[in-house]
């Protein structure tokens, strides 16, 4: 099998029968898709930010709170260390403005330059860091795994206050402090923050703890208002692809509701702006697909200071400038991750003759470090199994980042390899849908070979194939502009919390092919006499479709705007062309 004849199959959600009293009395539709995603009552889809659960559920955030504040009261200098994708981005910026709204005089922020550091508070990092003479280092988004790096910390005298959200390991860190809900013991009910996310929930508790200690009753001090950075919260929780769970959807929601109002900061507005998107009709899928790949573009193909400086400024003009040179990254990153998708389907191409491995390991000596992670989402999606891209790295590493599919938990797919094989892999981390990994060459094929047994003894053939969940058919009826925006704000939807798509048989009544890769159409449903516009974006093989003939489609029902003109229009995620 190669990935050229992937075939994918539609698999429709169970609807529970136990019948959801809704008082605001939904769309029938939006009743159905709601339910299937597991919603059983009005609460879950209360998104007031007074429906947080309190921060003091969060294992060890006291203990943080005490350092922050000591050091906010005594002046002390705090130095950010942030990661290097969007959510360590917004992290880094939620961080230093939150402190310094608090009242903290010296905040700063280190970010390691993937090329050279890597991951994390490492060693090096610490000494990066220990030139701005720091009294304090605060992780964002990273510290979780930093054994070496935090132990060096200690060792020249500067605590250590870790927020994160990633898996810890076996040991973790002698930090002075550790909030990550992940952490073994942390009651905290969602394990699904993003590092922004955890981030946030710190600042509203030394704000409460600051509140009490009469901190804000000076008269050259305000309590800030910490709504103000949920447009950032909303951004990093989608960049980062978490599950959406009900907590997650409030700090999502509550974010795009603020930038929807032009409440946010002027790097997103920027951001905004140059990707094209309107603001006031914002949806969480526009910060995932327009916002978040030219925000990881400076951390892909550079460094992120750029993009973090962008989303601190205050002057919209200098935000400008930033988007700019961030959009120009992006461009830059799309080039040469087309060159490496292609070198990818020729080397699947090789092996026609034979089955794919269950978990596939792709490696090119020419190939990008910062763009790996975008090529091994764009084969897994194409081969529907797990794929590992390895690019050089620094002293003679290799520099992998890998991407799963629903039933294996790739990060303990990782732990058990390295605990089967010890010495194999220099180290690793991650979640379950996404890690990162570093081995040396002259292991690359004892890897392979170690992934894919481990791959078997979780996924069958079954597991293999393309699916695509449909939340049913609709009726004729129900192929509405009113419906497509009755669904397009119903939710914030996201990883866990799957957009709708709908599945129906319908005739093509006129194809042709835009931008040389799409496929525009217009289709009538099987039943009815209404016609409706389609576009098959990034079409495969556009060819087989042809005018008067029939074919099962997958669709999101969509918002298509135009010249000020606003029509429903199917979105189609999958076409099988029905003969006959």
């Amino acid at each position: 099998m190669s990935y050229a004849s992937s075939t994918k199959v539609i698999r429709r959600r169970p609807v529970p029968e136990i019948g959801i009293d809704f008082p605001t009395n939904p769309h029938p539709v939006l009743q159905r898709v709601l339910a299937a995603r597991g919603v059983r009552e009005q609460r879950e889809l209360d998104y007031s930010l007074s429906s947080l659960p309190p921060t003091h559920e969060m294992k060890g955030i006291d203990t943080a709170v005490e350092l922050l504040a000591e050091a906010i009261a005594t002046g002390k200098r705090i130095v950010v260390v942030a990661d290097y994708d969007a959510d360590g981005a917004t992290s880094c910026a939620v961080a230093v403005r939150g402190l310094q709204d608090l009242g903290a005089e010296r905040v700063e922020f280190v970010v390691p330059d993937r090329f050279r550091y890597g991951y994390g508070l490492s060693p090096e990092i610490v000494a990066v860091a220990a030139e701005r003479e720091p009294d304090l280092l605060v992780t964002v988004d990273n510290g979780i795994s930093s054994i070496g790096g935090i132990a060096a910390a200690n060792e020249r005298g500067i605590p250590v206050l870790v927020t994160d959200h990633h898996l810890p390991g076996e040991e973790l860190p002698a930090a002075a402090a550790i909030v990550n809900p992940n952490q073994p013991g942390c009651p905290f009910p969602s394990k699904n923050l993003a590092g922004v996310g955890v981030m946030f929930y710190l600042l509203l508790a030394l704000r409460t703890a600051l509140r009490e200690r009469g901190w804000f009753a000076a008269p050259a001090r305000s309590e800030p208002n910490f709504a103000q950075l949920l447009d950032l919260v909303a951004l990093g929780t989608v960049a980062d692809v978490v599950p959406l769970d009900r907590i997650n959807r409030v700090l999502v929601e509550q974010g795009l509701r603020r930038i929807r109002a032009g409440q946010m900061s002027p790097g997103i507005k920027a951001l905004l702006s140059i990707a094209g998107r309107e603001a006031t009709r914002l949806v969480a899928t526009d910060l995932g697909y327009a916002v978040a790949p030219r925000l990881n573009a400076a951390g892909r193909l550079t460094e992120m200071s750029l993009g973090i400086q962008c989303l601190l400024t205050d002057s919209y003009s200098a935000a400008q400038e930033m988007a700019a040179q961030l959009d120009t990254l992006n461009r830059a990153r799309r080039d040469i991750e087309q060159e490496m998708q292609q070198q990818a389907w020729d080397a699947l191409h090789l092996e026609q003759k034979q089955e794919l491995p269950y978990g596939v390991t792709l490696y090119d000596p020419s190939w990008h470090q910062g763009v790996v992670g975008i090529l091994a989402s764009r084969v897994k999606d194409r081969v529907h199994r797990p794929v590992i891209a390895f690019a050089p790295g620094e002293n003679g590493e290799l520099k992998g980042s890998a991407r799963s599919v629903v039933g294996l938990h790739i990060r303990d797919a990782l732990d058990a390899i390295a605990t089967q094989n010890p010495g194999l892999l220099v180290k690793f981390g991650g979640h379950a849908m996404a890690a990162g990994l570093t081995l040396m060459p002259e292991t690359m094929d004892r890897f392979s070979a170690a992934f894919d047994t481990e791959v078997r003894r979780h996924l069958c053939a079954e597991d293999l194939q393309g699916v695509v969940m449909s939340d049913g058919e609709l009726g004729p009826a129900d192929l509405t502009l009113d419906l497509a925006e009755v669904l397009r704000g119903a939710a914030p939807w996201g990883q866990a919390f799957p957009e709708p798509v709908f599945d129906g048989l319908f005739q093509i009544l006129d194809r042709r092919v835009v931008g040389e890769k799409h496929l525009k159409l217009v289709v009538r449903p099987r039943e009815g006499d209404r016609t409706v516009d389609a576009i098959w974006f990034n079409a495969k093989a556009p060819e087989n479709v042809r005018a008067g003939g029939n074919a099962t489609l997958a669709y999101r029902l969509d918002v298509n705007e135009y010249r000020g003109r606003r029509s429903v229009q199917l979105v189609v995620v999958h076409l099988a062309v029905v003969d006959g």
